[in-house]
């Protein structure tokens, strides 16, 4: 049987693009089969570039948001440059950006603009806080949102609010930007027109918010913050084990706490004791509650602690480190390991967590060096060598 071709097979898309949010996005493309040409400035590139060098010399957050990508270094500000560029888009299918507010705009390359010159177009823009409003010119970096969102009200210790570990509002508005994608794609293809996709940092984000959010407009009160506890919820939380690992357990409903009790804790008295029969009480004396839960386990081994909360049927994982993630046996018995080209040789990468039975495996291309593509995109878009030396010579490509 033949093997189905990536989705996206065919479809161009050209991305003025820097940090996360949409580099994020448009590698979501690249990875199911889509050609991403990277338009990067000449004087240093994308200044991910330029986070750290963890990646064998390489920056983390490029290597893991750029891969599959060619890159074009060329200089926006020169008009040569900008001519390039569009010509680039007139021959797209995607066009994405996230340059600060209003500077695609001053060249032409906002959503609206382009898909009233190339009405198959589709054009994304993603900012910070949208392009209207008191807060449409704020600089809106990552954790900044967060704070913004409320993200940082819900998450920490009572004492301690915190971001997220990870960028949160980065890959919110990444991943709606790749799924707004697909959908305006899905559309042309049933009516021939592309057209504009806007993407707010904050309005994805808070979408993310809506638990607490819809708890407390409808009449909850705010949330509090509890680490890895949880707020309404007895027993969820981290204990330690008898080597010195934590596990988090979570009992959902009485029926497991009667279990809990029988099977793992050896007091099947608690189960039908006022004081923790149901979740309200267990939450309501949730420190003896945890107290009795941390007592046992902190006489069992990890590997003993999670056999018998497996048996039981309680819900438990342990507190990974990043290094444990990366040596994860579920993520290695799945083979979701891959290795992906980089100017620094091989480096490893997790597949893509769309899976698609029956079709070729995910594009998983080599992350680019910076104008690595710059003279073979220049040439395909009609470009003389002697043009392209010129530009060279004057600083408007690297």
């Amino acid at each position: 049987m033949s093997t189905r071709p990536l989705p996206l097979d065919g479809i161009t898309v050209v991305a003025v693009e820097q940090a996360v949010a949409a580099p994020f996005a448009t590698r979501q493309l690249a990875d199911l089969g889509a050609r991403v040409i990277k338009i990067e400035r000449p004087d240093g590139g994308d200044f991910a570039r330029g986070y750290d060098t963890a990646a064998r010399g390489l920056a983390s957050h490029f290597v893991w948001c750029n891969r599959g990508k060619e890159s074009l270094a060329i200089d926006l500000k020169d008009p040569r440059g900008l001519a390039v560029v569009r010509r680039l888009v007139a021959d797209a299918d995607v066009f994405v950006q996230n340059l600060a507010q209003g500077a695609a705009a001053r060249l032409g390359l906002d959503a609206t603009t382009l898909c009233a010159a190339h009405p198959r177009l589709v054009a994304v823009d993603i900012s910070g806080y949208g392009a209207d409003g008191p807060y449409a010119h704020k600089r809106a970096y990552d954790m900044l949102v967060q704070c913004e969102a409320g993200l940082v009200s819900v998450t920490g210790t009572p004492g301690q609010p915190v971001k997220a570990g990870v960028p949160a509002a980065d890959i919110a508005a990444a991943m709606y930007a790749f799924s707004g994608v697909l959908a305006a794609l899905l559309r042309r293809a049933t009516t021939g027109l592309g057209g504009p996709v806007e993407i707010s940092m904050l309005e994805a984000l808070t979408e993310w918010m809506g638990h607490p959010l819809h708890h407390r407009m409808h009449g909850g009160e705010t949330p509090t913050r509890t680490g890895l506890a949880h707020p309404v919820i007895a027993p969820y939380d981290a204990f330690e084990t008898a080597d010195g690992e934590h596990l988090l357990l979570s009992v959902q409903n009485d029926r497991e706490w009667r279990r809990l009790a029988e099977q793992v804790l050896g007091r099947p008295e608690l189960a039908d004791d006022p004081d923790f029969a149901t979740n309200t009480a267990r939450t309501a004396h949730r420190e003896r509650t945890d107290a009795v839960v941390a007592e046992v386990l902190a006489t069992l081994t990890t590997q003993k602690a999670l056999a018998g909360l497996d048996a039981a049927g309680i819900a438990c994982a342990r507190l990974n480190t990043v290094a444990d993630v990366a040596a994860h046996p579920q993520l290695a018995a799945r083979d979701r390991w891959r290795e992906v080209e980089s100017p620094v040789g091989a480096l490893r990468a997790m597949l893509p967590p769309i899976t698609l039975p029956g079709g070729a495996e995910p594009r998983m291309g080599a992350v680019p060096a910076l104008g690595e593509h710059t003279e073979a995109l220049l040439r395909a878009a009609g470009m003389t060598d002697e043009q392209t030396a010129e530009l060279r010579r004057d600083g408007v490509i690297a």
